[in-house]
This record gives C-alpha cells, structure tokens and sequence, in this order.
C-alpha cells in the first residue's frame, strides 16, 4: 500500500485532482489522505466544483485564505508540516504552480518525503509571473516529475534534470474534461442566458498584468466594446477583475455595452457548456487553452507568452499582443474563417493521463 498525500489548493487544482484521487482509489493500492489548503477563499465555488467533479472531500482543509503570495505560502507551510509528521506518508503530490503548490513542496522534501510534481516542465519563461516562479522551484526539488506535453521534457532537460524520473503521460486537466463532457452538455445555462449556439464568445480574465495594469486593461475592454457590436460577449467575471473595473472609469464603459453578459464565476459543468458551444473564447488563463485544444474552439489568449506552447503548435489556441487593434484583428481573422479552428489533439490527452500516473508509481516506486 502506497500512501500518499494529495494537496489541492485553488480552483484549476480541483480539475486536476479529481481524475487522480479516482485512479487512486480504484486501483485499492494506495492509501490516500486529500489536503485542501483553502487557498482559494471562495468555498461556495470551491463546494460546487467537489461536489460537480465527484472528488472525495477533503480530509483535511488547512482554511488559509487569500494574503500575499508570502503570508500566503507561509502560512500554508505551517499547516501542511503537523500533518505530514502525523500522516508519515511515501509520497507527497502536488499538481500545477499555485502557491500551495510550491509551500507544501517545501515541506515535503525538507521533512524527507518524495515529492511528485504533476503537471511539471511548463515553461512561459517570464519570471515576472509568480506561477513561473512556482514552477521551476517545484521542479527543482520533486523526485517524480510528470509531464502534460513535449515542451516539459525539453524544458526539464535543458535545465539538467534527470530524465529518468520524467514522464511524458498526457494532462489530467483533459481526464477530467473527457469524463465530463456529456454530463456538462446537460447543463442548462445556455437555455438560463438565451444564448444560441455559436453565437456567443466566452471571456475569462484574471492575470494581474491584464486587469492590475488598467492601462492593459483598458486596451482589453477597449477592444470588447467592438467585439460586442458583432458578438454577444459572456463574461464570468473574477473577483479580482471586478474589483478593478469597480469605481474606476471603466465602469460606465462597461455597463454601456448592450451585448455583454456580466456573470459571477461559473460551476465546472456550466462553464464547460458554455465553452464547448462558444464561437470563439479570449482569455488569458493557461488551463482555458488545453481546454478549447480538445473541443477545438477558436481561442485567443491575451498574454506575450505561453507555458502551453503545443495549444498554439498543435492546438487552437493563438496568443494576442495586449493592443486593442491587435485584439480586433485577429477576432477578425477567426471570424472571416467562420470561426472553425483546426488543431490536432496533442500526444495522451485522451483522457488516461491519471491511470498512467498511478501504474507508474505502482510499478516503479512501491
């Protein structure tokens, strides 16, 4: 029996655990004990997702709450280490590149637990996002790294990794949007918004350098104002971009447009709804381009730079400069090709990525 410590810690984590802690399970050889650090302070949000992706609750939820990225990984490194000491586990897992990520990493490897890393080699290259700088140093310190796409390996590579505790085994993000995907055409959120299919583009904005700059963040809802002349724009809107657009003068800009749908955020199942059936989707999230990739929807990401090159390589995804003319052009684009997007399906998403992950440690690490 392998026991193994499972942490989670904010939304896009749930996505990813969800399809581990069922291989886990099923295969009756792994003793499981699943962490939320509370990371994420929406527990309504964080409720529904556990509730909607059929993840066990958490044995434990550390209630950290929001703070700053260094009270913040602080004070989940205190919680997580008691229960490590008591649990005395084989293995500490970890998946992405939140703070959580990195904090009980830390812990883990100090107290002289292996540490697993999935979803590890991702690389933007840009060290003035924090999730670049969560990334490498979890890599840097886990004895089990696996890897979504090409670009993990090379990346591990180039950085002197050792390439015998690297695996290339597909995305869990995918697993769970495989498992879900009938369910969530059940939803009825499109019928809820009076949306048709394909005539609508979905909106996620999130990243501090698009809504905390309201200089970029003007340019962004500068070039929605065109868009919605000729698309009808959803938009599950963050608390952080909320809180931004609130009192500043974009507010009135954005309360002028006809043809905007402002939401507050979205279960997993209605979003994937709303995903799957949108003409076009403009984010600037990392899981949101694997995502459009698989049900090969158009979708523009407002950043310079991807940790997910094979979205834009083998997917749909196109990355867009943070200029309003530049946003417009290529919505243009897309839209003259009839927003058909074609991509091919990268190597092992195909929903198996978590079974791979479990035989791999049944059979080279029990």
């Amino acid at each position: 029996m392998i026991k193994i410590i499972c942490v989670c810690g904010a939304r896009p984590n749930f996505m990813k655990i969800a399809p581990l802690m069922k291989a886990f399970n099923q295969s009756g050889k792994f003793q499981t004990l699943l962490v939320h650090t509370g990371q994420h302070y929406d527990q309504k949000m964080s409720t529904l997702f556990f509730d909607e992706l059929n993840i066990p609750k958490p044995d434990i939820n550390l209630e950290v709450g929001s703070g700053s990225h260094a009270v913040q990984t602080a004070e989940v490194m205190k919680r997580f280490e008691p229960v490590v000491l008591d649990f005395k586990p084989d293995y500490v897992l970890v998946v992405g590149d939140v703070n959580s990520t990195i904090a009980c990493g830390m812990v883990a490897v100090k107290i002289g637990v292996k540490l697993i890393h999935v979803e590890a080699g991702l690389r933007s290259f840009d060290r003035s996002m924090p999730e670049e700088i969560n990334r490498v140093l979890t890599d840097s310190i886990s004895d089990i790294l696996f890897v979504t796409e090409q670009s993990g390996i090379d990346n591990l590579k180039n950085e002197g990794v050792n390439s015998d505790k690297v695996y290339l085994v597909g995305n869990v993000m995918i697993d769970t949007l495989l498992a879900n995907k009938d369910k969530a055409e059940k939803s009825d959120i499109l019928e809820k918004l009076y949306l048709e299919k394909k005539k609508y583009a979905v909106i996620t904005l999130h990243r501090p350098s698009n809504v905390d700059d309201m200089n970029n963040l003007e340019k962004i809802i500068s070039a929605f104002e065109v868009i919605q002349k000729d698309l009808k724009l959803v938009f599950p809107i963050h608390p952080r971009t909320k809180k931004n657009i609130e009192g500043s003068s974009l507010q009135a800009r954005v309360t002028a447009m006809t043809n905007l749908i402002l939401l507050e955020p979205v279960g997993y199942l209605d979003f994937l709804k709303l995903t799957a059936n949108a003409a076009i989707v403009i984010t600037d999230s990392g899981g949101i381009q694997e995502e459009t990739t698989i049900l090969g929807v158009p979708c523009m990401t407002l950043r310079e730079n991807t940790e997910r090159p094979v979205t834009v390589a083998e997917g749909t995804n196109r990355l867009i400069h943070i200029d309003t003319q530049d946003i417009i052009k290529h919505y243009n684009q897309i839209k003259s090709a009839n927003f058909e997007a074609k991509g091919r399906i990268p190597k092992f998403w195909d929903g198996k990525a978590a079974e791979r992950i479990a035989q791999i440690l049944l059979t080279s690490y029990r």
